[in-house]
Formats: structure tokens, sequence, C-alpha cells
């Protein structure tokens, strides 16, 4: 039987979790019921961004892959003040995805993170892949960054226009 440590601060971003068709639902209580019945799940978490007028907007997206039974998600959308700054607003993207990934960890259940980082040195996103992976690493967490296995930010990226 699984164990979920619910964390007295709530936070922002996991009090709004969405399924595709709009209800409203608690991720931890979710996952704990997809583990039960799916016990191989793999479990992605990504945060993709948009800055839309006067705000930037980050969605987190948990992706649940049965195998090769296909993919299901849940997310959530945060508003912030727009962020200017381009590393700032990527590493949010992190930040977030380590938290969702941080508030379902679980010794028990295998959470890989998908950063919307690109590992071709073209790109600037790029300059963040080391320290982002680095952190994220270093909490026990596997990071997949573009072009590998992006499952929970080619999610976030869909609900992210």
């Amino acid at each position: 039987m699984l164990t979920f440590i619910r964390i007295k601060e709530v936070v922002l971003s996991v009090t709004n979790f969405i399924k595709i068709n709009g209800q409203s639902i608690d991720p931890l209580d979710y996952t704990k019921n997809i583990i039960e019945k799916h016990p191989n799940v793999k479990i992605h978490i990504g945060t993709d961004s948009q800055t839309l007028n006067d705000n930037t907007r980050y969605i987190t997206a948990i992706a649940y892959r049965f195998n090769k039974s296909g993919v299901h998600y849940i997310y959530t959308k945060n508003n912030f003040p727009k962020i200017l700054d381009k590393w700032e607003r990527l590493w949010k993207e992190t930040e977030l995805s380590i938290e969702i990934a941080q508030i379902l960890n679980n010794k028990e259940i295998n959470i890989e993170i998908d950063m919307d980082y690109n590992s071709d040195e073209r790109y600037y996103s790029n300059k963040l892949v080391s320290v982002a992976k680095g952190w994220a690493n270093s909490l026990g967490f596997k990071v997949n960054i573009k072009p590998f296995n992006q499952i929970a930010t080619s999610a976030a990226d869909y609900h992210s226009k």
C-alpha cells in the first residue's frame, strides 16, 4: 500500500489540477488511484510556458504512461506577472516540475521529469540543461530533454496556447 505525505503548506499549482474534460481533481489522490490500478505505470511531469499579454502562463502536466496502452494526463495552469527574462521564465518551468515531482515522490514509484530544454547547443534553452538536469538528478529524478521522451511537456505545450 502506498502512502502519500501531504504537505501542510498548500502549493498553488497543486490545488487546481484538472482532467482534459475540465473536471477538478486532487493530483495526490488521483495518482495514488492510478498506481493502485496500474502498478507498472510510468509517471512523467513537465512544464511549458507561454507569455500572453501581461502574464506568463505555466502549464504543468502529470502524464501517466501505461506501457503500450497509451498515455493519460492531468494538468494545471498558473499565471504569473509577465516574465521578460528568458532564463527566469525557463527556470520557473524547472521549479514547477520539480515542486510537483517532490510532492508526488514516493520511493515505490518512478517519476521522470520531462524538461522542455534542447540538447542542441543552437537553442537558448540548452544553457539551462546542465544546471536544471543536475538539480533534478540530485533529488533522485530521471530527466528527459529534447528530443527524447517529451511526454508531459508535449501535453503542457498543447494547453499553453
